[in-house]
């Protein structure tokens, strides 16, 4: 699995962060919102049938549209990329090590309550 190509992922966002099923209409509505150079809906609807395809997002008729719901959340998308960090090879202590590094003291307390509900039976 390779990570999303620019368009998917702001696709991907806009379901995400909708908290509800979304036609392609309204990702589209509100990617080119923020565009200087609007996208066609039948390149937004496109992109959105390869991620349902991929099996990232579900669809259920609406009328005459198809509304899309993520099928898997940013969390498991950013734990499928560190999957592929380690298939590559890659040291995991090393690598964990440079990323910890770029975190604030903040995150670093969260990380480490998380760990710790985990080390006691939870899946923090």
């Amino acid at each position: 699995m390779r990570g999303f190509g620019e368009l998917e992922q702001a696709i991907m966002d806009v379901v995400w962060a909708g908290g509800e099923p979304v036609t392609v209409r309204a990702v589209l509505d509100q990617l080119n919102g923020d565009r200087p150079q609007p996208l066609a809906y039948n390149t937004v609807h496109t992109v959105t049938e390869i991620l349902h395809r991929k099996g990232w997002l579900s669809r259920a008729k609406d009328g005459r549209a198809f509304r899309y719901t993520p099928t898997k959340s940013r969390e498991e998308y950013a734990a499928s990329l560190i999957g592929q960090v380690w298939q590559s090879g890659a040291d995991r202590t090393a690598t964990l090590v440079r990323l910890f590094d770029e975190m604030d003291a903040d995150e670093v307390a969260e990380l480490r309550a998380a760990l710790a509900a985990r080390a006691d039976g939870g899946r923090g």
